[in-house]
């Protein structure tokens, strides 16, 4: 049920506030964990947390999937622009596919690579994709490439957001805000 006309439903405003509390800190992780000279016990940690957290990332983005293709947004403010209409529709439209193929890839890089991810090994969950240096290596590009495209993205998504909240003040911000009691 929507809690207000205009706005996402409570389960949309809450994957999204969840996903941005998890996808923040992986992207800070990742660029970090991959630095030199940082202690291998350091680094070994930071993989192990981004790669479980990766795992948990891919199940949230699956049911936000299925959740946005069950319940269309909200319509766009008529006061907005067409030019920013298109780029409402793809900049969402690219985050979507970065939120599912960014824990895909880092899954079949780390797989493929003949790597742990310790949550689905401690499942005795079976790894899915073959053993092979030449498809780790695909999925460890597609995946830093990936990186620098969510984080791209995150900032422009974050700065019209606060656009929309600080100097337009047209509603947009309220639309998504995390799920409050209301009376």
């Amino acid at each position: 049920m929507r809690d207000s006309a205009s706005g996402y439903s409570n389960g949309q405003r809450s994957l999204h506030w969840i996903m941005a509390i998890l996808i923040f800190p992986m992207l800070v992780v990742g660029f970090v964990m991959v630095q030199q000279g940082l202690p291998r016990a350091v680094q070994n940690s930071m993989f192990v947390l981004h790669k479980n957290i990766g795992v948990v990332v891919l199940i949230l983005a699956a049911l936000r999937i299925a959740l946005r293709l069950r319940r269309s947004p909200p319509p766009l403010s008529a006061s907005l622009p067409a030019w920013q209409r298109r780029a409402v529709h793809a900049s969402h439209g690219l985050l979507y596919v970065l939120i599912l193929v960014m824990p895909l890839s880092g899954y079949i890089r780390v797989r493929a690579g003949g790597f742990p991810i310790e949550a689905l090994d401690r499942l005795g969950l079976p790894t899915l994709v073959p053993r092979s240096d030449a498809l780790a290596n695909a999925a460890k590009l597609i995946h830093e490439v990936g990186a620098y495209a969510i984080a791209a993205l995150l900032v422009l998504h974050i700065a019209a957001a606060l656009q929309h909240a600080l100097i337009l003040r047209d509603g947009t911000w309220a639309r998504i805000w995390p799920p409050v009691t209301r009376r």
